[in-house]
């Protein structure tokens, strides 16, 4: 999908391949591999995990799993690599190693965008499929940023989200608990991952992919796709503009 020019309709932005941009009013972010380079460290403690039961992490499993819960994630690990483990003992030994979290670095444009919207007073929240306690590891080195959206709703331990992504659980529980309570369309919803992009538009929301790594621009759900948070143009959602 490519959105590189844009006239104004009546309604929003309408881009190139007739998608059409409305305004929000509030942001939702995904926080792994969107906000947090946080992905090459899942994936080499899955591997090392994978391998001390004499397995080995086939190429293209990180994607397929890529926005699940911590408990989804482990099924289908433990199904595909065939580990004589428990999904709940998988998820045990992983959180012991969820210290090397910390040295998580923040995408490119992450802090740009976050200090940008924070400054005009928007709304955010974070709708992220971790656990409390991973995410408290992975934003312990950058907590003057993540401190501009005290709202988050963590998939993996919050008892009102049933459904991992790609259902919609996650990011209907955030937009409820924005105050005011908005309306799905209202909110503009940044995500990396396929079931990420999938979930927000069940969730009746306008979605900017910012896909990781090398995942192709595949998802025909996704209202705009850009390859970096510093190709976001505000604007477009009636936002205000850098």
């Amino acid at each position: 999908m490519s959105l590189t020019s844009s006239s104004v309709t009546t309604n929003g932005i309408n881009g190139t391949n007739g998608t059409i941009f409305k305004p929000v009013t509030h942001v939702i972010f995904d926080m792994d591999g969107l906000l947090l380079d946080s992905e090459k460290c899942y994936h080499e403690l899955d591997e090392s995990i994978v391998a001390k039961y004499g397995k080995k992490y086939p190429d293209g499993l990180k994607e397929m799993i890529r926005g699940f819960t911590d408990l989804d994630c482990a099924r289908k690990i433990i199904e595909v690599c065939g580990l004589p483990i428990t999904p709940e003992e998988y998820d045990q030994e992983f959180n012991s190693f969820l210290y090397l979290l910390q040295d998580c670095k923040l995408m490119p444009g992450a802090e740009r965008l976050i200090r940008h919207l924070a400054k005009h007073n928007i709304p955010m929240g974070i709708a992220t499929s971790s656990s409390h306690e991973s995410v408290q590891n992975k934003i312990k080195n950058h907590r003057e940023v993540f401190d501009l959206i005290p709202h988050m709703v963590m998939g993996s331990s919050d008892p009102e989200v049933i459904k991992g992504k790609p259902h919609p659980d996650v990011f209907l529980v955030c937009a409820k608990r924005f105050p005011g309570n908005p309306e799905p369309e209202k909110c503009l919803v940044f995500e990396d991952a396929p079931s990420g992009v999938t979930a927000a538009n069940k969730a009746g929301m306008q979605v900017v992919w910012v896909p990781y790594g090398d995942v192709k621009c595949t998802e025909d759900n996704a209202t705009y796709v850009i390859k970096s948070l510093l190709d976001f143009v505000p604007e477009k959602f009636g936002l205000p503009p850098f």
